[in-house]
């Protein structure tokens, strides 16, 4: 995982720490547009100290992954049932609740226009991925491993990359999740929605890259 230091960047830490993008949005940062700038400086732009949110950053790092079976085989069920499962679910309502609040609140300054698309090409995206870790990657570590196995594990972890890039967009095309004032229920449902499977997505690869895949990197 990429160290916690004050030249870091925001970008580099949102979407890989679980915990971070919301502590970003709670404090005013922005990982998405704005994201490329390291961590001390976004600390003193939003009045903080920057030791401070570093410290807080390394605490959600110490916190990671504690929910999760330590034991493998349990880990793996645990990412079926907890994730993959559950992106296929919420995003087959995500969608065309986006579409929806898109349709009727286009005109809104704050219309997150554009964001069904993105959703709708995440969810192909991860989809695919899924069915690869399920027939090809979770197989072989269930077995124990392979000497093939450092293909497969490399291939995730770029797809991992791909899909933090549509986080930082979902982010960019919500304004950070922000609801504004009288939002209806459609778009209020939409973002609580969002907001919950972008934090497990994030959780989701922590675990697989940090977690995970190191457990077999040496049986490669």
């Amino acid at each position: 995982m990429t160290e916690i230091v004050p030249d870091t960047t925001v970008a580099a830490i949102a979407t890989e720490l679980p915990g971070a993008a919301e502590l970003f949005r709670r404090h005013g940062i922005s990982f998405c547009c704005g994201g490329d700038i390291p961590l001390s400086m976004a600390a003193e732009q939003a009045g903080l100290a920057p030791a401070a949110l570093i410290a807080d950053l390394k605490a959600l790092q110490q916190a990671s992954g504690r929910d999760a079976p330590q034991e493998t085989l349990a880990l793996i069920s645990h990412i079926l049932t907890r994730y993959h499962a559950a992106h296929r679910e919420e995003l087959g309502w995500l969608i065309p609740l986006a579409q929806k609040v898109e349709r009727v609140h286009g005109n809104h300054p704050s219309a997150p226009i554009g964001l069904s698309g993105t959703l709708a090409q995440l969810r192909d995206e991860l989809e695919s991925h899924m069915i690869k870790e399920e027939q090809v990657l979770f197989p072989m570590m269930q077995h124990g491993g392979s000497r093939m196995i450092a293909h497969p594990i490399a291939e995730m972890r770029n797809e991992h990359e791909d899909e933090a890039q549509h986080l930082q967009t979902i982010e960019h095309v919500t304004r950070g999740l922000a609801l504004p004032e009288g939002a209806c229920r459609s778009w209020t449902a939409l973002y609580t929605g969002l907001r919950k499977f972008t934090d497990d997505l994030v959780v989701h690869m922590h675990l697989e890259n940090e977690v995970l895949f190191p457990r077999f990197q040496s049986v490669s």
